[in-house]
Protein backbone atom coordinates (compact mmCIF):
# COMPACT_ATOMS: atom_id res chain seq x y z
CA UNK A 1 0.00 0.00 0.00
CA UNK A 2 1.41 3.38 -1.00
CA UNK A 3 1.84 5.79 1.86
CA UNK A 4 0.61 9.31 1.15
CA UNK A 5 3.23 11.89 2.10
CA UNK A 6 1.97 14.58 4.45
CA UNK A 7 1.89 18.12 3.08
CA UNK A 8 4.03 20.33 5.26
CA UNK A 9 2.23 23.51 6.29
CA UNK A 10 3.42 26.68 7.95
CA UNK A 11 1.91 25.63 11.28
CA UNK A 12 4.12 22.52 11.24
CA UNK A 13 7.18 24.72 10.83
CA UNK A 14 6.02 27.02 13.63
CA UNK A 15 5.51 24.05 15.98
CA UNK A 16 8.92 22.55 15.13
CA UNK A 17 10.66 25.91 15.72
CA UNK A 18 8.76 26.62 18.92
CA UNK A 19 7.23 29.88 17.71
CA UNK A 20 3.74 31.15 16.99
CA UNK A 21 2.12 30.79 13.58
CA UNK A 22 2.24 34.59 13.22
CA UNK A 23 5.98 34.71 13.86
CA UNK A 24 6.63 31.94 11.33
CA UNK A 25 4.53 33.82 8.80
CA UNK A 26 6.54 37.00 9.37
CA UNK A 27 9.78 35.10 8.71
CA UNK A 28 8.59 34.43 5.15
CA UNK A 29 6.58 37.57 4.48
CA UNK A 30 8.17 40.30 6.65
CA UNK A 31 11.55 38.95 7.75
CA UNK A 32 12.86 42.38 8.74
CA UNK A 33 10.68 42.52 11.85
CA UNK A 34 11.82 39.13 13.22
CA UNK A 35 14.94 38.76 15.39
CA UNK A 36 17.80 37.08 13.52
CA UNK A 37 18.10 34.13 15.91
CA UNK A 38 14.35 33.39 15.65
CA UNK A 39 14.45 33.81 11.87
CA UNK A 40 17.33 31.34 11.55
CA UNK A 41 15.55 28.83 13.80
CA UNK A 42 12.37 28.97 11.72
CA UNK A 43 14.26 28.67 8.43
CA UNK A 44 16.23 25.70 9.76
CA UNK A 45 13.01 23.97 10.80
CA UNK A 46 11.49 24.69 7.39
CA UNK A 47 14.51 23.20 5.62
CA UNK A 48 14.49 20.11 7.81
CA UNK A 49 10.77 19.51 7.22
CA UNK A 50 10.99 20.27 3.49
CA UNK A 51 8.71 23.31 3.61
CA UNK A 52 9.18 25.36 0.42
CA UNK A 53 7.44 28.50 1.61
CA UNK A 54 3.90 29.88 1.58
CA UNK A 55 1.73 29.39 -1.52
CA UNK A 56 2.09 32.39 -3.83
CA UNK A 57 -1.59 32.09 -4.75
CA UNK A 58 -2.63 31.96 -1.13
CA UNK A 59 -0.42 34.93 -0.27
CA UNK A 60 -1.89 36.97 -3.10
CA UNK A 61 -5.43 36.03 -2.17
CA UNK A 62 -4.79 37.07 1.45
CA UNK A 63 -3.27 40.34 0.31
CA UNK A 64 -6.15 40.89 -2.08
CA UNK A 65 -3.81 42.18 -4.77
CA UNK A 66 -1.65 40.50 -7.41
CA UNK A 67 -0.38 43.72 -9.05
CA UNK A 68 -0.70 42.01 -12.42
CA UNK A 69 -2.99 42.20 -15.43
CA UNK A 70 -4.15 39.29 -17.55
CA UNK A 71 -4.65 39.61 -21.29
CA UNK A 72 -6.97 36.87 -22.52
CA UNK A 73 -7.73 35.89 -26.11
CA UNK A 74 -9.52 33.13 -27.94
CA UNK A 75 -6.51 32.60 -30.21
CA UNK A 76 -3.40 30.50 -29.44
CA UNK A 77 -0.65 32.19 -27.44
CA UNK A 78 1.49 32.77 -30.52
CA UNK A 79 -1.25 35.13 -31.77
CA UNK A 80 0.09 37.78 -29.39
CA UNK A 81 3.44 37.68 -31.17
CA UNK A 82 2.48 36.77 -34.76
CA UNK A 83 -0.40 39.17 -35.45
CA UNK A 84 0.84 42.73 -36.20
CA UNK A 85 -2.14 44.40 -34.48
CA UNK A 86 -1.85 42.26 -31.35
CA UNK A 87 1.93 42.64 -31.24
CA UNK A 88 1.71 46.43 -31.47
CA UNK A 89 -0.97 46.66 -28.80
CA UNK A 90 0.82 44.24 -26.47
CA UNK A 91 4.02 46.29 -26.80
CA UNK A 92 2.15 49.32 -25.51
CA UNK A 93 0.38 47.38 -22.74
CA UNK A 94 3.74 45.94 -21.62
CA UNK A 95 5.26 49.43 -21.64
CA UNK A 96 2.52 50.83 -19.42
CA UNK A 97 2.67 47.85 -17.04
CA UNK A 98 6.45 48.23 -16.81
CA UNK A 99 6.14 51.93 -16.01
CA UNK A 100 3.67 51.14 -13.26
CA UNK A 101 5.61 48.17 -11.87
CA UNK A 102 2.83 45.72 -12.69
CA UNK A 103 3.08 42.20 -14.06
CA UNK A 104 1.50 40.90 -17.26
CA UNK A 105 0.06 37.44 -17.90
CA UNK A 106 -1.05 36.10 -21.29
CA UNK A 107 -4.00 33.72 -21.20
CA UNK A 108 -5.12 31.68 -24.21
CA UNK A 109 -8.39 29.79 -24.28
CA UNK A 110 -7.79 28.24 -27.71
CA UNK A 111 -7.03 24.67 -28.71
CA UNK A 112 -9.86 23.01 -26.83
CA UNK A 113 -8.58 24.00 -23.38
CA UNK A 114 -11.11 24.54 -20.62
CA UNK A 115 -11.92 28.21 -20.90
CA UNK A 116 -13.21 28.60 -17.35
CA UNK A 117 -10.08 27.00 -15.88
CA UNK A 118 -7.80 29.31 -17.88
CA UNK A 119 -9.56 32.42 -16.61
CA UNK A 120 -10.11 31.23 -13.05
CA UNK A 121 -6.53 30.09 -12.44
CA UNK A 122 -4.76 33.30 -13.52
CA UNK A 123 -3.23 35.26 -10.61
CA UNK A 124 -4.20 38.73 -11.77
CA UNK A 125 -6.18 41.76 -10.61
CA UNK A 126 -8.25 41.91 -13.76
CA UNK A 127 -8.35 41.15 -17.46
CA UNK A 128 -8.06 42.83 -20.80
CA UNK A 129 -10.14 40.71 -23.16
CA UNK A 130 -9.33 40.35 -26.84
CA UNK A 131 -12.86 39.39 -27.84
CA UNK A 132 -12.67 38.38 -31.47
CA UNK A 133 -15.40 35.79 -31.46
CA UNK A 134 -18.38 34.57 -29.40
CA UNK A 135 -18.53 36.50 -26.15
CA UNK A 136 -18.30 33.44 -23.89
CA UNK A 137 -14.98 34.97 -22.82
CA UNK A 138 -16.90 37.89 -21.32
CA UNK A 139 -19.36 35.56 -19.60
CA UNK A 140 -16.67 33.43 -17.94
CA UNK A 141 -14.70 36.48 -16.85
CA UNK A 142 -17.81 37.98 -15.29
CA UNK A 143 -18.20 34.78 -13.26
CA UNK A 144 -14.60 35.10 -12.01
CA UNK A 145 -15.67 38.35 -10.38
CA UNK A 146 -12.59 40.36 -11.33
CA UNK A 147 -12.75 43.64 -13.25
CA UNK A 148 -12.26 43.42 -16.99
CA UNK A 149 -12.22 45.55 -20.10
CA UNK A 150 -12.99 44.27 -23.60
CA UNK A 151 -10.61 45.63 -26.23
CA UNK A 152 -12.28 44.21 -29.34
CA UNK A 153 -15.92 43.48 -28.72
CA UNK A 154 -18.13 41.87 -31.33
CA UNK A 155 -21.33 43.08 -29.75
CA UNK A 156 -22.58 46.49 -28.70
CA UNK A 157 -24.00 45.44 -25.35
CA UNK A 158 -24.25 48.62 -23.25
CA UNK A 159 -23.36 46.88 -19.96
CA UNK A 160 -20.04 45.38 -21.11
CA UNK A 161 -17.08 47.66 -20.27
CA UNK A 162 -15.09 48.16 -23.45
CA UNK A 163 -12.40 50.44 -24.83
CA UNK A 164 -12.88 50.55 -28.56
CA UNK A 165 -11.99 52.56 -31.63
CA UNK A 166 -14.13 54.61 -34.01
CA UNK A 167 -14.15 52.13 -36.90
CA UNK A 168 -16.85 54.10 -38.72
CA UNK A 169 -15.03 57.42 -38.40
CA UNK A 170 -11.66 55.95 -39.36
CA UNK A 171 -13.06 54.27 -42.46
CA UNK A 172 -14.85 57.44 -43.50
CA UNK A 173 -11.62 59.43 -43.10
CA UNK A 174 -9.56 57.19 -45.34
CA UNK A 175 -12.34 56.92 -47.94
CA UNK A 176 -12.67 60.71 -48.01
CA UNK A 177 -8.92 60.91 -48.59
CA UNK A 178 -9.20 58.67 -51.65
CA UNK A 179 -12.15 60.64 -52.97
CA UNK A 180 -10.33 63.94 -52.45
CA UNK A 181 -7.54 62.61 -54.68
CA UNK A 182 -10.11 62.20 -57.45
CA UNK A 183 -10.91 58.48 -57.30
CA UNK A 184 -14.44 57.39 -58.17
CA UNK A 185 -13.90 53.71 -59.08
CA UNK A 186 -13.32 52.09 -55.69
CA UNK A 187 -13.33 48.51 -54.42
CA UNK A 188 -13.28 47.18 -50.86
CA UNK A 189 -11.34 44.16 -49.59
CA UNK A 190 -13.40 43.07 -46.61
CA UNK A 191 -12.46 40.78 -43.73
CA UNK A 192 -14.88 38.84 -41.52
CA UNK A 193 -17.19 38.10 -44.44
CA UNK A 194 -16.34 34.44 -44.96
CA UNK A 195 -13.29 32.77 -46.48
CA UNK A 196 -13.72 34.27 -49.95
CA UNK A 197 -12.63 35.17 -52.44
CA UNK A 198 -15.86 36.45 -53.86
CA UNK A 199 -18.15 39.42 -53.86
CA UNK A 200 -20.34 40.07 -50.82
CA UNK A 201 -23.62 41.92 -51.10
CA UNK A 202 -24.37 44.95 -48.92
CA UNK A 203 -26.93 42.80 -47.09
CA UNK A 204 -24.28 40.18 -46.31
CA UNK A 205 -21.91 42.85 -45.06
CA UNK A 206 -24.55 44.26 -42.74
CA UNK A 207 -25.33 40.76 -41.46
CA UNK A 208 -21.77 40.00 -40.30
CA UNK A 209 -21.41 39.34 -36.57
CA UNK A 210 -18.20 41.38 -36.52
CA UNK A 211 -19.11 44.90 -35.42
CA UNK A 212 -15.81 46.41 -36.57
CA UNK A 213 -16.20 44.97 -40.08
CA UNK A 214 -19.73 46.32 -40.41
CA UNK A 215 -18.74 49.74 -39.03
CA UNK A 216 -15.80 50.05 -41.43
CA UNK A 217 -18.01 49.22 -44.39
CA UNK A 218 -20.61 51.74 -43.24
CA UNK A 219 -17.88 54.37 -42.90
CA UNK A 220 -16.64 53.73 -46.44
CA UNK A 221 -20.17 53.85 -47.82
CA UNK A 222 -20.97 57.07 -45.95
CA UNK A 223 -18.00 58.86 -47.53
CA UNK A 224 -18.81 57.50 -50.99
CA UNK A 225 -22.43 58.59 -50.65
CA UNK A 226 -21.21 62.16 -50.14
CA UNK A 227 -20.08 62.20 -53.79
CA UNK A 228 -23.08 60.32 -55.11
CA UNK A 229 -21.64 56.77 -55.20
CA UNK A 230 -24.11 54.18 -53.93
CA UNK A 231 -23.02 51.10 -51.98
CA UNK A 232 -24.29 48.86 -54.78
CA UNK A 233 -21.73 50.44 -57.12
CA UNK A 234 -18.78 49.49 -54.88
CA UNK A 235 -17.67 45.85 -55.04
CA UNK A 236 -16.89 44.35 -51.64
CA UNK A 237 -14.74 41.24 -51.94
CA UNK A 238 -14.36 38.86 -49.01
CA UNK A 239 -10.78 37.89 -48.17
CA UNK A 240 -8.97 36.19 -45.31
CA UNK A 241 -7.30 38.57 -42.88
CA UNK A 242 -3.99 36.72 -43.23
CA UNK A 243 -3.93 37.92 -46.84
CA UNK A 244 -3.54 34.46 -48.39
CA UNK A 245 -6.29 34.85 -50.99
CA UNK A 246 -5.97 38.56 -51.71
CA UNK A 247 -4.29 37.85 -55.06
CA UNK A 248 -7.31 35.77 -56.07
CA UNK A 249 -9.67 38.58 -55.09
CA UNK A 250 -7.66 41.06 -57.14
CA UNK A 251 -7.84 38.72 -60.12
CA UNK A 252 -11.63 38.85 -59.86
CA UNK A 253 -11.45 42.64 -59.83
CA UNK A 254 -8.91 43.20 -62.59
CA UNK A 255 -9.16 40.26 -64.99
CA UNK A 256 -11.89 40.71 -67.53
CA UNK A 257 -13.60 43.77 -68.96
CA UNK A 258 -13.42 47.08 -67.13
CA UNK A 259 -13.92 49.50 -65.75
CA UNK A 260 -11.41 48.46 -63.11
CA UNK A 261 -11.05 50.13 -59.72
CA UNK A 262 -8.41 52.82 -59.31
CA UNK A 263 -8.43 52.58 -55.51
CA UNK A 264 -8.55 49.69 -53.05
CA UNK A 265 -9.93 50.19 -49.54
CA UNK A 266 -8.56 47.32 -47.41
CA UNK A 267 -10.12 46.67 -43.99
CA UNK A 268 -6.75 45.84 -42.43
CA UNK A 269 -3.11 46.64 -43.04
CA UNK A 270 -2.34 42.94 -43.44
CA UNK A 271 -4.79 42.75 -46.34
CA UNK A 272 -3.54 46.04 -47.79
CA UNK A 273 0.09 44.87 -47.72
CA UNK A 274 -0.90 41.58 -49.34
CA UNK A 275 -2.59 43.67 -52.05
CA UNK A 276 0.59 45.69 -52.57
CA UNK A 277 2.54 42.48 -53.07
CA UNK A 278 -0.05 40.97 -55.43
CA UNK A 279 -0.32 44.13 -57.51
CA UNK A 280 3.46 44.33 -57.82
CA UNK A 281 3.46 40.73 -59.06
CA UNK A 282 0.91 41.72 -61.70
CA UNK A 283 3.03 44.66 -62.81
CA UNK A 284 0.56 47.25 -61.54
CA UNK A 285 2.12 50.46 -60.26
CA UNK A 286 1.03 51.71 -56.83
CA UNK A 287 -0.06 54.47 -56.66
CA UNK A 288 0.47 55.25 -60.36
CA UNK A 289 -2.27 52.91 -61.56
CA UNK A 290 -4.00 51.83 -58.35
CA UNK A 291 -4.01 53.43 -54.90
CA UNK A 292 -4.15 51.13 -51.86
CA UNK A 293 -5.06 52.15 -48.32
CA UNK A 294 -5.22 50.07 -45.15
CA UNK A 295 -6.55 50.20 -41.61
CA UNK A 296 -4.74 49.94 -38.21
CA UNK A 297 -1.24 51.40 -38.85
CA UNK A 298 0.71 48.34 -37.72
CA UNK A 299 4.51 48.81 -37.57
CA UNK A 300 5.04 47.09 -40.92
CA UNK A 301 2.81 49.63 -42.70
CA UNK A 302 5.50 52.31 -42.69
CA UNK A 303 8.13 49.98 -44.14
CA UNK A 304 5.86 48.54 -46.85
CA UNK A 305 6.73 49.16 -50.48
CA UNK A 306 5.38 51.71 -51.07
CA UNK A 307 4.73 52.91 -47.49
CA UNK A 308 1.08 52.37 -46.73
CA UNK A 309 -1.55 55.07 -46.29
CA UNK A 310 -3.82 53.98 -43.45
CA UNK A 311 -5.69 55.08 -40.34
CA UNK A 312 -3.78 54.74 -37.08
CA UNK A 313 -5.27 53.19 -34.00
CA UNK A 314 -4.31 55.04 -30.77
CA UNK A 315 -2.38 52.07 -29.37
CA UNK A 316 -0.71 54.03 -26.56
CA UNK A 317 -4.00 55.59 -25.45
CA UNK A 318 -5.78 52.20 -25.54
CA UNK A 319 -3.04 50.65 -23.40
CA UNK A 320 -2.88 53.51 -20.90
CA UNK A 321 -6.63 53.69 -20.47
CA UNK A 322 -7.16 49.93 -20.20
CA UNK A 323 -4.30 49.31 -17.74
CA UNK A 324 -5.48 52.21 -15.58
CA UNK A 325 -9.00 50.79 -15.67
CA UNK A 326 -7.78 47.59 -13.97
CA UNK A 327 -5.10 48.93 -11.64
CA UNK A 328 -6.92 52.11 -10.59
CA UNK A 329 -10.46 50.75 -10.62
CA UNK A 330 -11.64 53.19 -13.31
CA UNK A 331 -13.62 50.66 -15.32
CA UNK A 332 -15.58 52.36 -18.11
CA UNK A 333 -19.36 52.34 -17.94
CA UNK A 334 -20.15 50.63 -21.20
CA UNK A 335 -18.24 51.39 -24.37
CA UNK A 336 -15.60 54.12 -24.63
CA UNK A 337 -14.71 54.95 -28.23
CA UNK A 338 -11.37 56.49 -29.18
CA UNK A 339 -10.79 58.38 -32.46
CA UNK A 340 -8.40 57.30 -35.22
CA UNK A 341 -5.95 59.40 -37.22
CA UNK A 342 -5.40 59.40 -40.98
CA UNK A 343 -1.77 58.69 -41.90
CA UNK A 344 -0.98 59.61 -45.51
CA UNK A 345 1.98 57.83 -47.07
CA UNK A 346 3.04 56.92 -50.59
CA UNK A 347 0.54 54.17 -51.48
CA UNK A 348 -2.20 56.67 -52.32
CA UNK A 349 -2.21 59.21 -55.13
CA UNK A 350 -4.43 60.63 -57.87
CA UNK A 351 -6.05 58.18 -60.29
CA UNK A 352 -4.41 57.67 -63.67
CA UNK A 353 -5.65 59.86 -66.51
CA UNK A 354 -6.47 56.80 -68.56
CA UNK A 355 -6.81 53.33 -67.09
CA UNK A 356 -4.87 50.66 -69.01
CA UNK A 357 -6.31 47.16 -68.98
CA UNK A 358 -4.25 44.90 -66.73
CA UNK A 359 -3.87 41.28 -67.73
CA UNK A 360 -2.82 38.51 -65.37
Amino acid sequence: MTRVQKTIKLRDVAEAAGVSHGTASNVFNRPGIVREEVRERVLAAAEKLGYAGPSPKGRLLRAGRANAIGVAAGEPLDYFFADPWARRLMTEVARVCNERGAGLALVSVAGGRNLAWSIESALVDGFLLRCGGPELLVEITQKRGLPFVALSLDTQEPDVPAIDIDDFGGARQVARHILALGHRRVAILGIGLGPGPGRATPEEVRATRFVNVRERALGYWAALAEVGISEEEVPVHAVLNDGENVAEALALLFDGPGPHPTAILAMSDKVAMAALHALAARGVAVPGQVSVVGFDDVPEAESARPPLTTVAQPYAAIAERSVAAILDGTIPEGREVLPLTLVVRESSGPPPLQWMTVSG
